[in-house]
Parts: C-alpha cells; sequence; structure tokens
C-alpha cells in the first residue's frame, strides 16, 4: 500500500480521505486503477444545498441525479474540466462512456450504488468494471440462482455449503461476476457462465477460468469500503494495483 491508499494482498481496501473541493487529480499511473467510494446520503445534494437526510433520498430519481453529478465531477478532476462540461455517451449494451466525440483523453470508468452509497473505479489504459453488493443480502434461493445463471464449477462448491455461509459466499461471487462482465463490456444475460471466479470469501478474489481468453491475463479484486458493503474491481489486465480513496464534504471550521 502506498501513502495515497491501496489494498492489501487480500484485496481488502483501505481508503483514504479526499474532501472537496477536488483540484485536477492525476490519472491512475500505468498498471493502476483508481477506486472511490462515496456516501451520497451524507455528501448530499449540492444542486440544492441541502443533505438527503438520515432516511436516505426522496426518490431513485433523485438519488440517481446525485450519483451523476458526482461521477461527472470525478471525471472532470482528472480531465481538468469542472463537472458540468463532462458529457457521457452510452455503448450498444448500455455502459456509461465518455463521450469520443467531446474528450480525446483515454479515461474508462465504471459505476455501481447500493443502499445511497456508490463506487467509482477509473482506469486510464483499460477498460474496468465495478460492482457494490450488501453483504448480509440473503437471496431467496442462492443456490438455485447458481444452478441457473453461474458456471458448473461454481454452483457445485455452492452446494457443498448451508445457509448462511451459502448466502455469503453466492453475494461475495456475484460481485465479482458482475464486475468482471461490466469489464468484459457485456450484459448479464448468458454471460455469468462462460467464467468461474473464486467463490470462498475467505480467500482473495480471482478468477478462475474463461472462455473468452485466458483468466491469468485479468485483475479481480474485492474490497470492503463500510461493514455490510461488498466490492468488487475487475479489469482485463494482470497485476493491477489500486490507490483507493473516500470522497468526503468539505472540512468543517475548527
Amino acid at each position: 500500500m502506498n501513502d495515497n491508499g491501496g489494498m492489501d494482498t487480500a484485496g481488502v481496501a483501505r481508503f483514504e480521505t479526499r474532501r472537496l473541493p477536488l483540484g485536477r487529480l492525476d490519472p491512475p499511473p500505468p498498471g493502476h486503477v483508481d477506486v472511490w467510494f462515496l456516501d451520497l446520503v451524507r455528501l448530499g445534494n449540492p444542486l440544492h444545498h441541502e443533505a438527503a437526510g438520515e432516511a436516505g433520498f426522496a426518490s431513485p430519481r433523485a438519488e440517481r441525479t446525485v450519483r451523476r453529478f458526482y461521477t461527472r465531477l470525478l471525471l472532470g478532476a482528472y480531465l481538468g474540466l469542472p463537472g458540468k462540461d463532462v458529457h457521457l455517451v452510452r455503448s450498444a449494451r448500455g455502459k456509461p462512456l465518455l463521450d469520443p466525440a467531446r474528450h480525446a483523453d483515454r479515461l474508462f470508468h465504471s459505476v455501481a450504488r447500493s443502499a445511497g452509497r456508490c463506487v467509482v473505479g477509473v482506469s486510464g489504459e483499460v477498460p474496468v468494471g465495478i460492482d457494490l453488493e450488501p453483504a448480509d443480502r440473503r437471496p431467496g434461493n442462492a443456490l438455485g440462482l447458481a444452478r441457473r445463471y453461474f458456471s458448473a464449477a461454481e454452483a457445485e462448491r455452492l452446494a457443498g455449503l448451508e445457509p448462511p455461509a451459502l448466502e455469503i459466499a453466492f453475494m461475495h461471487a456475484w460481485a465479482c461476476k458482475e464486475a468482471v462482465v461490466k469489464a468484459g463490456g457485456g450484459g448479464i444475460a448468458n454471460n455469468l457462465c462462460r467464467f468461474t471466479v473464486e467463490t470462498d470469501p475467505r480467500r482473495p478474489a480471482a478468477l478462475l477460468a474463461t472462455e473468452d481468453g485466458e483468466a491469468a491475463d485479468w485483475t479481480l479484486l474485492r474490497f470492503h469500503p463500510e461493514p455490510g458493503l461488498v466490492g468488487a474491481l475487475a479489469a482485463p489486465a494482470p497485476g493491477l494495483a489500486v490507490r483507493a480513496w473516500r470522497l468526503e464534504g468539505p472540512a468543517r471550521p475548527a
């Protein structure tokens, strides 16, 4: 880990605080990916100069507006632009991308949300995928879902577990698989079964096998930005290191 934040060998991120307002951010250096964690409820809605309140946002639309505001703010800090001047488009499969007609800079990003929080992954070299899930979510039929959507190897390993270990392992694996699919740029349908991830949450996250290329050509890491949340980061490049940041509001006067 470096002084700017990072991720240990088990994939558990230690997030360093960066406060608003943000100045110009250096792009991730070669071989690195930046991960940002934002508590949107605490940050509030800067457009209306009000906090979201302890209960969260008034509507999904309000949360989406705030999430997009801060995503553009972060990307703008890397590009040297105000957030309002960052233009995003969507790929054919719906992945948000910098508009290449307006931005010549090579910058990849991925966003995921859960319970008023979000994570943003940023790379200057390769596409990146990120996911965020409640670690204590209990799917109604975890093993049935795994047998239907996961690889046969993953389903077999999960079948050897009893609740609640089964549900915990399923959620950790789900976060990793979502991240891999996002990094690959495809949709979930018919893709989750095409690769195998480590299902044991006690072990470091890993892509064990894939029908598309070589598993060793990927980085897959898991992290816990705060208790109760599990995140995963994936990118089609081996051995990537991570700088991890927690975005906070301006410091209060003493």
